[in-house]
This record gives structure tokens, sequence and C-alpha cells, in this order.
């Protein structure tokens, strides 16, 4: 697959939603009609002024916002001249006593204006019969109807105008359905078209009851009605069943009309024998005619009749629509056709699907009434699905029931695939969308695994990665409505905005109680899920765009599985209740102030996924996790910065993104490795985070995070059997690494089946999400992932994105240029790192002395610095941080593990090698990610490097502010000269 040629413009599938669809129907509506009237004919339909009122009394009354303007003129010259100087959607001509001037009208209209629908307007019945046999030669006209005295005809002429302009799109972009009026009498379409249309709007108008969610959906609902077509001919009837048969709802035809080009008193019954042989599955058909003998004709042909002289004729076509249609209320009926019961929406008829006896299943499904009725309904996936099922293809009415609510289960599943669904128990097993369990904003995090959601759901990645699956964990989200809510109903704002004391605030939240509400929510979702979970921070502010923060709140891992449901309710809620506290630690605290924010604007939703892995003696943890980025500060060999990086580790992503020893590879050369082999077996990972089920009772206050984690040695994976494709083996007979982990060497995690040999297409998956998610944002992205190995249902490992987060790079183009600058006033020269523009205002330095640095005391030096820095805070001074191996690390062995709050002031900071001390950068890490993204410059210089300096013999004899144990803050005379050229990732600073 060639990554670079895919865009996402190309792959990107938009599930339409249904607000979507609705926006893109009926894009052709009539608003401006020319109506071409005497004076005496338009006064008769007027009536005293009346006309502009009847015809707006008719929209409002059917929900239709926009009425058309009328505009009146009086004779041909006028509606010529008028035609000059505007622009009309519609005309009609009325055609009263005076026949030859409407028609001389017409004609001339036609010659100036072709592609206006004209319509032709008969004044009264009297001169029906002439305009009858006239219609044929009348070739410039595009239909007549005759005025009956009731202003609805205006509403018909403009709807049947509309709907033949829209009937192509409509039904392709939104499955609209269409009823076929088959009639060649101007007096009887004239009046079935209005009874159609108002029947028929009237039914949207009252399924928009029990489904519309606001005014807009409302009126946009109303686009979605079925269309109402009208055709007068055998061959034009045939032609559009042939072109529109998916979206037929129905046909109604008369007996009698032109079939070959002559009048055939069999058109009718042989158009109806063409519809029952056409379609698979029976359609509601309707016969009518002036004679009573063609009833029986019609029951042969499967149709039901109406006389046309009836008195209730009107009656008779509504009664029609409703039994066979499916308009109104479902009506459950047993085996002799007596009612049962009745439901009144979807919901209804699927509670009542479950229990009605199989005999009602036995009579409705000889019938095709469920489908027939969803289809009226606009519930057109349902219909679709069941209309072409017959009765003999189930064995029993038990197996039709099970297959109708299977089908209702899916098309329901796969109409919000990608979507923020409010909360059911039914849906929170399912990972192609997000369950809502209280409203508000998602929150940062929330928002990026959302984005997520739709994004895959939207890309058909089974096309490009057939060997893998891509998804999200099954989640739920707690919106920031709910902290407010929590807030405000145990009165908190005071307490928790006044206290500087994080303990004291934590307790207050501890002993605060959840509505009512969402405990139900809570206890049914744990009813549900029985796999751990993660309760993740979701802050407003997290993972932000412009400022995210990385890490600075909480995450909880619980097992969620202790024998006794109470239990892991408490558990759970109180990892909520932890993680909303967690906006007001120490950490967080110094972030909001590092960013200038006011913590009062803060607002936590909460996250609750499943982790993604698999119980293995007693361990629960996925194969590997990850983070990936597209860009690459550090690229080595022929990388480009563009081509992006990712570290990934055995077991839970806690030691990826806390920054201890894991494994670094580019998803486009993942071969590439450039450690040479006593590195690799020095610096691979040697232990693994897993949650550890024995402890089904945990403290999460006094433990913290880690209460139900616990660190194990890497040999206790190989033990579970989950290295065979992540480890090699070192062979002391060839001095080199062999993939797996058979034999008794070394073991190295290095991935090399999956990324060197491809036993996984996990390299190029995440080449390509990176290449699609920035394309996506807009900026270099972070994703953060895991790899299940194990099958799902379908056979696949299973790659799961557990959230995304921007990288923000400044790149103002700054020079560095070493020559420029007297090597005595040079102090730092470094060509890999990042940051970007020019400081001139930094005096001070807090360095680690490499003379006392003793890598078995990290954590003294980790404090030792925290101190110094809350000296910074106060002056409110900015200084440049310099010491050995990797900042924010989780692991004390391999750097100095500060958090972001220990070093919040550092403008500039600095790894530098010591002999036998590993130089790794945090790429990855949390603390990584913040530094990144408040744009602090950090730059690392090798031990004994060739191209870099860094002269810490400069630093003795500057003026000395304080010194501890292991750290010393200087002071210079003069402000230091910081130049970051972010493109070539240079930096230099000198006196």
């Amino acid at each position: 697959m060639d990554i670079d040629s895919i865009s996402l413009a190309n792959i990107y599938k938009k599930r339409k939603t249904d607000r979507d669809i609705f926006q893109e129907l009926m894009p052709t509506k009539v608003k401006e009609v020319l109506l071409v009237a005497t004076l005496y004919d338009s006064y008769s339909i007027v009536r005293e002024g009346q006309f502009s009122d009847k015809i707006f009394g008719e929209y409002l009354q059917l929900n239709l916002y926009a009425a058309p303007r009328f505009t009146s003129v009086h004779t041909m010259e006028d509606a010529l001249l008028t035609l000059e100087h505007r622009d009309f959607d519609l005309i009609i001509v009325m055609a009263g006593v005076d026949k030859d001037s409407p028609v001389a009208a017409a004609r001339a209209i036609r010659k100036i204006r072709p592609l206006i629908p004209l319509l032709l307007l008969v004044n009264n019945n009297a001169d029906l019969r002439y305009f009858q046999e006239e219609r044929r030669k009348l070739d410039f006209v595009d239909r007549i109807f005759v005025w009956n005295g009731n202003s609805n005809v205006f509403m018909a002429m403009i709807k049947y105008i509309e709907d033949i302009k829209n009937v192509a799109r409509d039904t392709q972009n939104g499955n609209v359905r269409v009823i076929l009026l088959v009639e060649d009498s101007i007096q009887y379409y004239s009046r079935y078209l209005p009874m159609l249309y108002t029947t028929v709007m009237t039914q949207t108008q009252a399924l928009l009851k029990d489904d519309a969610r606001d005014e807009l959906h409302k009126i946009l609902r109303m686009r979605a009605r079925p269309k109402v077509i009208l055709v007068d001919n055998y061959e034009e009837a045939v032609r559009f069943i042939n072109s529109y048969r998916r979206y037929i709802l129905c046909v109604i035809s008369d007996v009698r009309f032109e079939m070959g080009g002559v009048e055939n008193e069999d058109a009718g019954i042989e158009l109806l024998k063409y519809v029952k042989n056409t379609f698979r599955y029976p359609l509601p058909l309707l016969l009518q005619s002036h004679d009573t003998g063609n009833a029986q004709r019609a029951r042969e042909v499967g149709a039901d009749f109406i006389n046309k002289n009836s008195e209730s004729l009107s009656m008779d076509i509504l009664n029609f629509l409703y039994r066979r249609l499916g308009f109104g209320h479902f009506v459950f009926k047993d085996s002799n056709g007596l009612p049962i019961t009745e439901a009144r929406n979807l919901t209804e008829f699927q509670e009542k699907l479950r229990d009605v006896p199989a005999d009602a299943l036995q009579y409705h499904g000889s019938r095709n009434s469920f489908s027939t009725w969803l289809m009226a309904r606009g519930e057109i996936n349902m219909a679709e699905r069941l209309r072409p099922m017959q009765m003999t293809d189930f064995q029993s009415a038990e197996e039709l029931r099970q297959f109708c609510l299977e089908v209702f289960k899916t098309v329901r599943f796969e109409r919000l695939r990608g979507t923020i669904v409010n909360f059911d128990p039914e849906f929170l097993n399912a990972s192609h969308f997000i369950v809502r369990m209280a409203k508000g904003s998602l929150g940062g995090k929330g928002r990026g695994i959302a984005f997520i959601c739709n994004f895959i759901e939207n890309i058909d990645f089974r096309k490009m990665i057939p060997d893998l699956n891509i998804r999200i964990p099954s989640t739920a989200v707690i919106g920031a409505l709910q902290f407010d809510k929590f807030v405000e109903m145990n009165n908190l704002y005071d307490d928790i905005y006044s206290l500087n004391d994080y303990e004291a605030i934590r307790q207050h939240f501890l002993d605060s109680e959840f509505d009512e509400r969402i405990r139900h929510r809570l206890m049914d979702y744990l009813k549900e899920v029985k796999r751990p979970l993660a309760v993740r921070s979701s802050g407003l502010f997290e993972d932000s765009l412009l400022q995210p923060f990385s890490g600075v709140y909480a995450t909880y891992l619980i097992p969620n599985n202790h024998e006794d449901l109470a239990v892991r309710y408490q558990q759970l809620e109180t990892a909520i209740k932890l993680v909303y506290s967690s906006i007001f630690t120490d950490a967080a605290q110094a972030y909001f102030e590092a960013v200038n924010y006011k913590i009062e604007e803060e607002k936590m939703a909460v996250v609750i996924q499943e982790v993604v892995g698999h119980e293995y003696n007693d361990k629960f943890y996925p194969t590997l996790s990850g983070v990936a980025q597209s860009y690459n500060y550090y690229p080595i060999s022929y990388m480009q910065p563009e081509d992006g990086f990712s570290v990934a580790a055995v077991g839970l992503g806690m030691y990826v993104v806390g920054g201890e020893n894991s494994f670094r590879f580019c998803p486009k050369y993942p071969q590439l490795n450039a450690s040479a082999l006593g590195d690799q077996l020095r610096d691979t990972q040697k232990e693994f985070y897993a949650i550890d089920l024995t402890k089904k009772e945990f403290n999460l206050v006094t433990n913290g995070e880690d209460a139900a984690i616990k660190k194990y040695r890497i040999r206790e994976a190989e033990m579970d059997g989950t290295l065979e494709h992540s480890a090699s083996t070192y062979s002391m007979e060839n001095d080199d690494l062999i993939p797996g982990v058979y034999g008794n060497g070394p073991k190295v995690i290095d991935f090399a089946n999956i990324l060197k040999y491809s036993h996984l297409p996990l390299s190029e998956a995440l080449q390509l999400l990176l290449k699609l998610f920035k394309e996506a944002m807009g900026s270099p992205v972070e994703i953060e992932y895991a790899l299940d190995i194990e099958p799902a249902e379908n056979g696949l490992p299973t790659l799961y994105l557990l959230q995304i987060k921007p990288l923000i790079r400044i790149e103002d183009q700054v020079e560095v240029d070493i020559k420029t600058v007297d090597e005595d006033r040079i102090f730092m020269y470094a060509e890999r790192g990042m940051g970007n523009g020019i400081i001139e205002e930094i005096r001070d330095v807090v360095y680690v002395d490499p003379e006392k640095f003793d890598r078995m005391k990290t954590r003294e030096m980790a404090r030792e610095i925290s101190k110094l820095n809350e000296f910074f805070e106060e002056q409110k001074r900015e200084y440049i941080l310099i010491g050995p191996g990797r900042w924010g690390s989780r692991d004390p062995y391999t750097g100095i593990p500060v958090l972001w709050a220990n070093i919040s002031k550092a403008k500039i900071i600095v790894e530098m090698g010591l002999p036998d001390f590993p130089l790794d950068a945090s790429l990855g890490s949390h603390f990584f990610h913040n530094v990144t993204s408040m744009n602090v410059g950090y730059f690392s210089v090798s031990h004994n490097s060739w191209n870099s300096k860094l002269k810490m013999e400069a630093l003795k004899q500057q003026t000395l502010v304080h010194e501890t144990e292991f750290v010393r803050h200087v002071h210079f005379d003069k402000p230091l000269t910081i130049l970051m050229n972010g493109r070539e990732r240079k930096a230099l600073i000198h006196c």
C-alpha cells in the first residue's frame, strides 16, 4: 500500500446523520409563483383578498415553514413584461370563460421561459371536457388542474412540481419513498393530490411528535416525507416503476387510461399485474374505478378497490392509506384479524413484538405488515431488511420474532456508529460509539476519543489494513455538567475554591454524594461491564488544540472484579470523585499558573473505558501499549522529522507515558534500529505494568493511581506466553538477536516479529493513522494505542486507539549559526532538540552537579529541584535546567523523576550525557508532551559529542545563589541569549 498517495479527502466517507440527510433533501423549492388570471377569475380565487391568507394557512397548518409568494397579473402582456424582470419557480395560468386567451398566453410564456414549470388551472368543471379532450395538443403545458373552490389545490400543484423536481435526488440521497398515482382524469387527480399530500404530511407530523428533537429537526424531517408522483399513461408508469422500484411505497391506479397511445379499458389491470410480477414482496395496490364490477378484477391481482362514485371517496382513500400503508398506530391482530394491542411508536412496537402471541406474528408476517408500517414511519433500513422476507423463510413464528428483533438492533447500531449516544445499557459493550452518561461537554480527552470514534467509523480501514481491526475501547463519558451539578448539590463551591489544601479538598469530594440518576446509571453500567476499567480525567482544557494539559490530572485503573456489585460500585464512585478532585492538586495548580488560566474556568468530565487486554495468571494487560507522534524531534539516519515515531512497551501504557525504558521505532522504517547490540541489551524493557486481579479490594485514596497496579518482571510476561511476538532472544553463539523467546538467552523487547517480520501490520497502520489524523486535525498529533493480539470475533487482532492530542509547534524561522558567536561566549550548542524562538531575559541556571550525581538518588534530586522551583515561582522568574539522563522519567534509574509541577518555571531544559549513563529523551511521555505544548526549549547534549557543546565549567564562574546536596543554582550578571531553530532542531545559548 502506497501510504504517501492516500488522501483523507479520498477515503473519508462521512456517515450521514439523519439531520445531514434531511438538510440535503428537497433542494428545489417553489418560492415564487406567477398567477396569470383575468380580473374576474382572480376575484373568484382571491375571494375578497383572503387567498394569500388561505395559502399561508394551509402551509402553517401542515408545519410547512416557507409558503410561496404569489404575484398576480391579468393579461398576457403583463405576464411577459413581469417575466422579463423577475424570476419565478412556477407559472399558473387560469382558464375561465375565455379559453383561447389563456391558452395563447401559456404558449407565449413557454417560448420565452421554456424551463419554468407551467400549469393550466381550469376555473370550473363545465370546461373540463374541452380541456380533457384537448390536453394532448396542449403539449406546452406541464399539467392541467381544476379549481374546485378549495385553495388546497394550489398547495397540491406546488408540491406536485417540487416532487417531480426532487424525486431523483431525494430517493438517492435519503431513500425517500414514493406514492405513484396513475390517473388521467383532471377532475379526479385534482381531488386526489390535495388529499394525498395532506394525509402524507399529517402522518409525517404525527411521527415528529415521537421523534423530533427540536423545531429545526421537525422542519427538516418534513422534507423526508414520501413523494407523490402523478402520471397518466401506462408507459410512463412502467418507466417510473423501473427507475424507482426500490422506493415505491404503493401504486394507486385508475382502470382506463392510455396504453400504447390509445385509451385501454384494461390498462390499470395490466399495470398492477406488472407491479405484482416485478416486486418479490407484496406492494400495497389500489384500483379505483366508476365500475364496481372491477372490484373482482382488483382482488384477482391482490389490490384494494375504491368506487370513484362513492359519496365517501375521500374517506375511502384515507382508510386505504392508514390500513395498507401503515399510517397511524400499528394494530397487532390475531389469526382471525381481531385486534390484540396497538403500538403508537417504534419503541412500543419493539416492546410488544417481544410478547405478542405466535399467531399474531404469523398473521402479520404473511402480509408484510411490519415492513409496511416501518416504511411509512421512515424506518427505511429496517423495512428494507424485513420486506423481502416471506413467512415461508422461517421455520416458526419465534424464528421470525428473533429475526425482527435482531434487525431492529442491528439497524439501530449501524445508525449510531461513530456518534455519541445517550445512556442505554444495551449500548455499553459496543465499541462503535460513545455512550453519554450525563450531559455537558465531553472535555478534551472525551472529545478526542469521540473524534477518533467518528473518524474510524467513516473510513473503511478493512480495505487498507485488512489483517487488523482498528477500534476504540468501549467508552462512556460523564459530561462536565455533572461536575457542576455535583459541586452545587453538595455545596462545595466555597470549600474547594477557597482552600489551598488539596488533602482537605479531596476529602470534601469523597464525602459528597452523586445524585440518584447518575448513581443508577453507574450501577446499570457495572451490571453490564465486567472487564477492568480505566477512569480517566477529561478536563475542558485537557488535550485541547491550543493548550493541552497532558498527564496533569488523575487516571485510575480498577480491576472491577469483586463478587459484590456494591463494592465494585464504591470503587468506581471513589475513582470518579478522585478524578474530580485532581483539578486541585499541586501539579494542576502549577500548570494553571504556568498557562495563565483560572482554576474556576476548568470543569471536569470523566471518561470510563474498558481496559484493553486479557487475563494472564491473575494479571490483566495488553500485548503492547504505545504512543505514536507524527513529528519526530530526534530523527536518525535517513528519517525525516515528518516521518514520525512510536514508543511501545509490553503491558499497560503507563510504562510508556511515564518515560520508562521502552522500544522506539519509526512506523515508516520499522526495521531501522540505530542502537548497538550492547545498548539494546542494557536499555531493553525489564519490567511491565499490569492490573493485579488478586487485588479485589484496594484503597485508591491511600495508594493513589497505582492502588490496583503492580509492576512485574518481564520474565513473568514470558511465563504468561505473551512475549512470543514482542521479544527477541540473545544468542551468545551468534552474538545476535533471534526473534522469539526460544532459548535461554537474555530477552530484548524489540517487537521484531511484529515490526521487522510483519506478523502484524502495526507499523503500516500507525503510519497511515498518523498521516490521516495529522491531516484531519491540521497539526502534528500524538495518539495513544494498545494492541490486543488475541483474535477478536472476526479472528483478527485489534489495534485500539485510546486518545489523541495535538502537538503544538511554533516555527518562526530563527537562524542559529555557531560560527557567528565567539567560542568563549558559547555556553551550549545542540543539534538534537526542539523549541523555537529567541529568549533574552534569563539569567539563572539550575543544574545537577555531575560530580555528585548518583543514579540511586534521583528521587532526592527531584525533591531538591522542586524546592528551588518554588523559589522561582515566588520570584516570578524563569531559569535553565540542566541534568543527566531522562527528565520526567517514571523510572528513577534512567533519569530524574520530576513532574511538570516540579519544574514549571524552567524555560529551557537540557539533558546531558554522562559516562555509562544512558541519554534518551522522554519522547512519548506526558512530561515531554507538556514541554512541547508550552514551547519549552528541550535539548540533548551527549557525552563526548563531536558536534554539541555544554561548558559546565562556565557555571562554576557564576554567582552561586543556592546549593543543596546534589543541585546548584547560579546567576549570570548579564542575560543569556537563547536561539532555537525549530525546523533544524538546533539551539545556541551564549553570553
